[in-house]
C-alpha cells in the first residue's frame, strides 16, 4: 500500500494543539474523508532527522507550517533541502505549506525572508492568475477566494523555472508550481476558522505593533472550503 508521508516541520501554539490537535493531525482531519483505499498516511517529523526512504519510495509529500524561520537556517531544515531537491527531481508530488512553501522555494535555488512589509494574519483574498485558472490543481476554483494566513516570512525571489498561481496584495507569491506535480502555499489550507481565531488571539500585540487592527482581522475571519479544497484535489496527482 502506498503511503502519502506529512513531513512536520514545527508545532501549533500549545492552546491550538490542545484544543484543535497540530498541525499534521489538522492536515490528516482534512484528507482522511477523501483518502483512498489505496493510500495510507504517514508523519514525519523533519527536526528529528530527514526522512530514511527516499523520496521516491512515497506516493506523495506535503510539508506543514513551522514557527520556525526558514532564513534562519536551522540545521534539520537545511538537512531537508537535499531530499526535497531530489524529490522534485523523481517527480514525487508535494504540496508545501506556509513554511513548507518558503522551504521548497529555499531549496530550488529561490529566496525566502522576511517579508519587508511585516506579518500577514487573518483570513485574506487570493487571487489566481492566468497560471493558476489553467492550473490542474488550481484551475477549479474561483479566481478569488479566501484563504487563512499568518506568516513572517515569505518567497522574496522565484527559483528558476517558477510558476506564479495565486497572489494578493501582500504577498506576490500565494501559490507556486515547480513542476507537473508539484506546488506550494503561502497560505493554510489545513486550517479551520477556530484555529485562525485561535492564531490571531495570540498574536494581537504583534500585529497591533505594526499598525494593524486586530480586532477587525478577528471580526473578518470566515470559512475558506475553496482552500481546504486543494487538499482533497492534491490526492489526485498522488
Amino acid at each position: 500500500m502506498s503511503s502519502l508521508v506529512i513531513i512536520k516541520t514545527g508545532d501549533a501554539f500549545p492552546e491550538v494543539v490542545d484544543a484543535h490537535g497540530d498541525f499534521e493531525q489538522l492536515f490528516i482531519r482534512q484528507l482522511r474523508e477523501a483518502l483512498p483505499e489505496t493510500l495510507t498516511l504517514s508523519v514525519w517529523d523533519a527536526r528529528d532527522a530527514v526522512p530514511a526512504e527516499p523520496a521516491a519510495a512515497y506516493a506523495g509529500v506535503i510539508i506543514t507550517g513551522s514557527h520556525s524561520m526558514v532564513s534562519e537556517a536551522p540545521p534539520w531544515s537545511e538537512a531537508l533541502k537535499p531530499w526535497l531537491r531530489q524529490a522534485l527531481a523523481d517527480e514525487v508530488p508535494m504540496l508545501g505549506v506556509c513554511y513548507g512553501h518558503q522551504l521548497m522555494a529555499a531549496a530550488f535555488d529561490g529566496i525566502s525572508d522576511y517579508h519587508p512589509a511585516g506579518r500577514e494574519s487573518g483570513t485574506h483574498a487570493v487571487r489566481l492568475t492566468r497560471a493558476g485558472q489553467e492550473d490542474p490543481l488550481f484551475g477549479q476554483l474561483p479566481t478569488c477566494f479566501p484563504a487563512h494566513l499568518t506568516h513572517a516570512q515569505s518567497v522574496m525571489q522565484l527559483p528558476p523555472d517558477t510558476t506564479i498561481l495565486a497572489h494578493n496584495s501582500h504577498d506576490a507569491h500565494q501559490a507556486l508550481r515547480y513542476g507537473a506535480r508539484q506546488w506550494s502555499v503561502q497560505f493554510h489550507p489545513e486550517f479551520t476558522a477556530p484555529v485562525m481565531r485561535a492564531y490571531l488571539e495570540r498574536q494581537k500585540a504583534a500585529l497591533r505593533d505594526q499598525g494593524d487592527d486586530p480586532e477587525a482581522l478577528l471580526l473578518s475571519i470566515g470559512d475558506t472550503p475553496e482552500a481546504s479544497s486543494l487538499l482533497r484535489r492534491f490526492l489526485a496527482f498522488v
